[in-house]
């Protein structure tokens, strides 16, 4: 196999792992500062795609159908928080499941009546258009490195955010002792609110970004879910560094495994049996790995020590 290749392979599972990272971050901070596990998480990510091929193909802007798919996702995830999810805070595990697992059968069958049941199609930008050539003669789309670009900025002014201003040390300090912050004056259910308008604006972000390289339609957010609980698991609840390291893992990991264990497979195997093998267990390493890391740290790779 050649070295152009598996640099490829390489840059589309960073791109992936980046891309979970928008999902995940969000997934992390509301389950790490609330408590909260989300599964309409998914839908945000649906709402921010439909809306920006919408925009996008209402006025030609793909900056203004990001703005708007960020926009969209943070005004619903604000709007589910106020209306359902703040009442849901001190109930069981079971009922938050439950609670949430409506939200996306509203969210789906309400996407399904606004914008149809046929897939939708995000145009990439002009300018992000075509191949790139990479050091070493490399050919490799110029969208998927802005995105890979894109991705690790925002991982970056979001640890910022957390770390060096006073509303990152608020929502620290939630995570850790909630009744403490609510007793020095913050006023928690604004801060829950911001916090999952926040989560809710990177999946919508997320959503609209892969929306270009993939269709928009009912139920896209769904697999991806599935995914980003898999990061915040081997990467530790709470931690935006751990969403990042499991990102770049779960993304590095499934699409290296797709390409490569049917290639080692061919050694000693028939063709066809070896591809038929290694994609039934490229798609579950992941899987693996994180039953690895759960053995070993249970709490995740930066997850806080219990």
């Amino acid at each position: 196999m050649s070295a152009v290749l598996i640099i490829e392979q390489v840059l589309n599972g960073l791109q992936a792992g980046v891309m979970l990272f928008l999902m995940a971050a969000g997934l992390t901070l509301i389950f790490g500062v609330m408590g909260l596990i989300n599964l309409a998480h998914g839908s945000l990510y649906m709402i921010g795609a439909f809306v920006a091929a919408a925009v996008a193909g209402a006025t030609g802007s793909f900056l203004l159908a990001l703005a708007a798919a960020m926009a969209a996702a943070a005004i619903a995830g604000a709007i589910v928080e106020v209306a359902v999810i703040r009442r849901l805070y001190a109930a069981a595990h079971l009922d938050q499941v439950l609670a949430t697992f409506a939200l996306i059968l509203i969210f789906t069958e309400g996407t399904r009546a606004i914008f149809g049941s046929f897939p939708l199609f995000l145009d990439t930008p002009d300018v992000l258009s075509g191949p790139v050539t990479l050091p070493g003669g490399i050919q490799y789309p110029l969208y998927r490195l802005v995105l890979i670009v894109a991705g690790l900025a925002v991982a970056a002014g979001l640890g910022l955010l957390i770390a060096r201003t006073r509303i990152g040390i608020q929502i620290r300090a939630g995570e850790n002792d909630r009744e403490m912050v609510a007793a020095l004056g913050v006023d928690i259910s604004k801060l829950y609110t911001l916090v999952f308008a926040l989560g809710a604006a990177l999946a919508g972000l997320a959503g609209a970004l892969v929306g270009a390289i993939q269709s928009v339609q009912i139920g896209m957010g769904e697999p991806v879910l599935i995914l980003a609980f898999v990061v915040i698991v081997i990467g530790g609840i709470g931690s935006i560094k751990g969403a990042l390291v499991g990102a770049l893992i779960v993304g590095l990991t499934d699409t290296l495994g797709g390409i490569f264990l049917p290639e080692l497979f061919k050694l000693f195997m028939e063709p066809s049996a070896a591809t038929q093998t290694g994609a039934s267990l490229s798609s579950m390493s992941i899987y693996v790995l994180m039953a690895i890391v759960l053995l070993y740290r249970p709490t995740g790779l930066f997850g806080a020590r219990a």
